[in-house]
């Protein structure tokens, strides 16, 4: 921080525009408001933006819709009944999802900094919350481009005649395996074996490391090339690629969703998929399962959205981009949900049993169960080639904004060093996308699905959980509903209204609390199928979980230590928004005014920093 600032309240004004972001606050039992420019003024006043604020809504979509949405939404709702689980998931999108992200990207546009210095500016106390997202945003978009890879790896085997997948005379078959899928634990599709013994050639545990995958190597890298050629330039190159990521699935979603409801039995699905089993709503595992759907499919908790909001233009209208982002988000499960129940309806009716009787999971719902609808239908490669192009526009939007998280927190801290050692961004990128590629291979060798089954179940159940909660204690309790709407006021014109502070205040904290506590009474260990890890493995994936968690009390711990005073007086500092900054920027025989307090002066887009106390009462 540059303390010289504190000196230059003798000097005219500036007539260059100001910056376009200020942070206030109330202050100790006097309440002088404080007003402050973040951690560097000048960065502030260079921080780049979207170049149109349709780029920031569509790269928004991007990250939220992301390869969730055409397989765990769906999977959700197969295995909660079909249509009972839009009803929890409605009522959660209203009460949870558009609230929250309101409030994220309220924060990230006001303070204009990634999620480390946001969450560090509203609650230093809680600042490892900023930290702990971009751990976790970096762990996942390490596996999360191994979900790409293998996209990619079926687009190019999509281009054969016949589909690779779509007979058992190929040489990884084994003896068991079966053109169509039937009910018998001893038997396995074509489509089945195509993804285990040909694509990923799985051990038969995480004890056994087997070899790399050379095939999926040098996809995994061809992917991590594409991601960097998107994002290299920032949020200029993103914005322009977003315009084809964010908007082209929806083109092959409508296409495959006409092209499926005309085969046999497709009505059957798609009637599975909207009329509800009232008893399952008696259920709360259903809507926590609902609630955590919208946590991970809008992403709150991440970082992500909050990151790329603060390249937003100080005076954007926060609201139009959360009710657009949120409604497509949505709309986009269940647009998928009709194509996929479709596909369903056409597999029961060619194999005869009920669609509630198919064998579906997670994943395998993307690359078993639909690639093996693919293969009855007229023009198999076609609908195949367009299906897994949508599945990588899918994900790299979303991979887009898990890497810019890091890309942007970085670069907020420590800004003037990286440019120095790297010269230029643009390398400083690269090194990123290497390292995450580096530490991405153990996910491209034979043993790769269950690294990648641990990771994921370590991460987005776990850890994505104790994110959120304490990110909503930081911003809704700890900053307060009234900050908030100030803020929004002062960007906008317009406070939030009645509905949203309630949910702030009350709705969202309230369920976040009952999703942590059931999540942990309901914690299962992780398992791939019917694969049990072992303790040592279960190890592993708490310390991987442990990565992100970690920083949130060593974040308490360090603000407690830097600040000064005695107990109390460190303790209600930390809950004081902005304390870091302004008692780095004062002179040091000043910290600690009257009251344990220090004496701030307003500061204002208009005013000078002065060493001079202003008394303020309201």
């Amino acid at each position: 921080m540059d303390t010289s600032l504190f000196f230059l309240d003798l000097l005219p004004l500036p007539t260059q525009p100001t910056p376009t972001a200020t942070f206030s606050t109330v202050l100790g039992p006097r309440r002088a408001t404080v007003a402050t420019q973040g951690a560097d003024m000048d960065q502030q006043r260079s921080r780049p933006t979207w170049s149109r604020q349709i780029e920031f809504t569509l790269a928004g979509i991007g990250c939220a819709v992301g390869l969730g949405n055409v397989w765990r939404f769906p999977y959700l709702c197969y295995r909660s009944g079909g249509g009972a689980f839009l009803v929890p998931y409605l009522f959660m999108l209203v009460v949870l999802g558009i609230p929250l992200l309101y409030m994220e990207l309220t924060v990230g546009q006001y303070t204009r900094r990634g999620p480390v210095h946001a969450l560090a500016n509203v609650c230093p106390l809680l600042k490892g919350v900023g930290i702990a997202s971009v751990a976790i945003s970096f762990i996942m978009c390490i596996y999360y481009n191994v979900v790409i890879t293998w996209a990619l790896y079926y687009l190019f085997s999509s281009f054969q005649a016949p589909l690779p997948w779509q007979n058992c005379n190929n040489t990884w078959n084994t003896p068991n395996c079966t053109n169509h899928a039937t009910n018998s634990s001893y038997s396995s599709t074509a489509s089945q074996e195509f993804f285990k013994y040909k694509m990923l050639e799985q051990t038969s545990g995480v004890e056994d490391t087997g070899e790399v995958r050379w095939e999926l190597f040098l996809i995994l890298l061809l992917a991590w090339i594409l991601i960097y050629l998107c994002i290299f330039k920032g949020v200029k190159s993103t914005g322009k690629v977003v315009y084809f990521t964010a908007l082209f699935p929806y083109v092959i979603l409508i296409a495959l969703l006409i092209n499926n409801t005309q085969l046999p039995g497709a009505l059957e699905g798609i009637t599975f998929f909207i009329v509800p089993e009232w008893d399952k709503l008696l259920s709360l595992e259903v809507w926590v399962n609902a609630a955590a759907q919208i946590f991970n499919s809008i992403g709150i908790g991440f970082g992500s959205l909050m990151a790329m909001s603060s390249y937003n233009s100080f005076n954007n209208n926060v609201l139009k981009d959360t009710l657009m982002i949120s409604i497509i988000n949505s709309f986009t499960s269940i647009l998928a949900g009709f194509v996929i129940f479709s596909a369903f309806g056409y597999m029961s009716h060619l194999q005869g049993i009920p669609v509630s009787d198919l064998a579906v999971d997670g994943p395998g719902l993307v690359y078993v169960v639909y690639p093996q609808a693919f293969t009855n239908m007229p023009v198999a490669q076609l609908w195949a080639v367009m299906f897994f192009f949508m599945l990588l526009c899918l994900g790299l939007d979303s991979e887009f904004a898990m890497v810019e998280v890091m890309v942007t927190s970085l670069m907020d801290e420590f800004h003037q060093p990286l440019i120095k050692y790297f010269k230029r961004k643009e390398l400083f990128i690269l090194t990123i996308c290497g390292v995450a590629f580096l530490l991405g291979i153990p996910c491209v060798m034979q043993v790769g699905i269950y690294v990648f089954q641990l990771m994921d179940h370590y991460t987005a159940i776990v850890s994505i959980m104790f994110l959120a909660f304490f990110e909503v204690v930081a911003i809704c309790w700890s900053y307060g509903v009234n900050r908030l709407s100030d803020n929004l006021e002062e960007m906008t014109g317009k406070r939030a209204n009645i509905f949203f502070r309630l949910c702030w205040l009350i709705i969202a904290p309230v369920l976040v609390t009952v999703i942590l506590i059931f999540s942990i009474i309901q914690f299962k260990p992780a398992r791939y199928e019917n694969y049990v890890f072992p303790p040592w493995a279960q190890g592993v994936g708490w310390v991987i979980a442990m990565a992100s968690i970690i920083w949130i009390p060593l974040g308490a711990i360090h603000t407690l230590w830097v600040l000064p005073g005695s107990l109390m007086q460190k303790l209600k500092r930390s809950l004081t928004p902005s304390a870091l900054d302004e008692m780095s920027k004062m002179p040091y025989y000043e910290r600690g005014g009257k009251d344990g307090y220090p004496d701030i002066a307003v500061i204002s887009s208009n005013i000078r920093l002065t060493e001079k106390p202003i008394q303020t009462n309201f």
